[in-house]
């Protein structure tokens, strides 16, 4: 059983070092709540501060890294300069870090740095929030499970692996619909609404009471047949963690530290949300990592789940997972297995797909041109106003780099 930081959830701000930050260079900063995140009523500074501390917010498990790091050597050339034009407007890659207040940036070319910047005083130590990049890992997560056995099937119903869901919504959706967004179950994701159902998944996870969000989804009314429409979900992905953690039985911190984490060669201790004191870890959001740590994640999917010499995933997993999904009536989606899908540009032409969060996080990973962007944002509006989006900046950086 891997270690849990138990700490209780913020709700006034301004929370200290707990004490189990010890050399951690950001434990003494005052954070915000997280109710503050999802109002966007953090101020820029604050917004830095918190999300370098969000293992202060609630309880965690720690993923414990590997032995030996897997190297990411510098690369013989460094980027400095991708533009793109958007509306007739050229931006530089200074532009696109400034207004989108990227706190961190990692490129990664042929597995090696060709740019690493570090922004509002992070460092190569500094642990950052995933927020909705954590969905991509927990899909990761189920390809494993298929592959040790512990799923049989995608196309297994639900309720096999959380009975507590039998008779809702979910009863008939399979493993397959969930990853896609499109169990059927209806769902309002809009952050700022206290009354939306996000909002109250939030709710739930800082009541950290064992059993409260699968009280929540297991009360949703459906909207739609099993696999026949698209609803961004965030409480979809609390579903697929508790599938993993009732599939195999251990923590999914614990799960992924076994699998991926240690194998890889993961140079630092991350920690991940819990939904409750020695609880479920939250499956869409709550996972805090170094920038090098996200770049090595983004490698071992690159390298189609293959772990120090280990094929970790089913063979041909990351490639299905990466590209966009039919839902029932025959309409496609841009959306893989909890992974977004680029619909045009190069990126789309490449296959390339990208894990995205809220407040500017993203994994970009481009296989044909063995490309891996690591995005850390500091954005302090949930739904990203103001912001340039992400994906032309990825093609400049891709062509850039060729």
């Amino acid at each position: 059983m891997l270690p849990i930081v138990a700490i209780p959830p913020a709700t006034g701000g301004g929370a200290t070092d707990p004490g189990t930050t010890t050399g951690y260079p950001h434990a003494s900063e005052a954070i915000g709540t997280v109710r503050q995140i999802y109002d966007g009523a953090l101020s820029p500074d604050l917004a830095v501060n918190t999300y370098r501390n969000i293992d202060r917010l609630f309880p965690t498990r720690t993923i414990e890294p590997g032995g030996t790091p897997y190297p990411l050597p510098a690369g013989a050339t460094s980027l400095t300069q991708a533009s793109f034009t958007l509306n007739g407007k050229t931006y530089s890659m200074a532009d696109f870090m400034t207004v989108n207040r990227v706190a961190g940036l990692l490129v990664l070319k042929d597995g090696k740095i060709v740019n690493e910047t570090y922004r509002y005083g992070n460092t190569q130590k500094t642990r950052w929030m995933s927020m909705s990049v954590a969905k991509s890992i927990t899909s990761t997560l189920i390809g494993a499970a298929v592959k040790d056995g512990y799923i049989a099937s995608i196309d297994d119903q639900v309720i096999k692996y959380v009975p507590r869901l039998a008779g809702s919504a979910y009863d008939g959706a399979t493993v397959r619909n969930v990853m896609m967004m499109a169990s059927g179950a209806k769902w309002n994701e809009t952050y700022t609404d206290p009354s939306s159902d996000r909002r109250q998944l939030l709710e739930a996870q800082i009541s950290q009471k064992a059993g409260s969000a699968m009280d929540l989804m297991s009360k949703l009314p459906r909207a739609a047949a099993p696999g026949a429409a698209y609803n961004y979900s965030t409480g979809e992905t609390q579903v697929a963690g508790e599938i993993v953690h009732n599939a195999v039985k251990k923590p999914l911190a614990q799960y992924l530290s076994e699998k991926i984490w240690s194998k890889v060669g993961m140079e630092a201790q991350a920690n991940w949300w819990l939904d409750s004191p020695d609880g479920v870890e939250i499956g869409g959001s709550g996972i805090s990592a170094t920038l090098r740590d996200y770049g090595r994640f983004g490698m071992f999917v690159m390298n189609d789940g293959v772990a120090a010499g280990q094929q970790v995933l089913p063979t041909g997993w990351v490639t299905e997972a990466g590209t966009p999904k039919v839902l029932s009536g025959g309409q496609p989606i841009s959306y893989g297995y909890l992974w977004w899908i680029p619909s045009s540009g190069q990126s789309a032409t490449d296959s390339a797909f990208y894990a995205n969060g809220i407040m500017g996080q993203q994994i970009y990973i481009n296989r044909k041109e063995k490309v891996v962007i690591v995005v850390w944002g500091a954005q302090t509006d949930p739904a990203g106003n103001g912001t340039l989006p992400v994906l032309p900046f990825f093609d400049a950086v891709v062509a850039a780099l060729k």
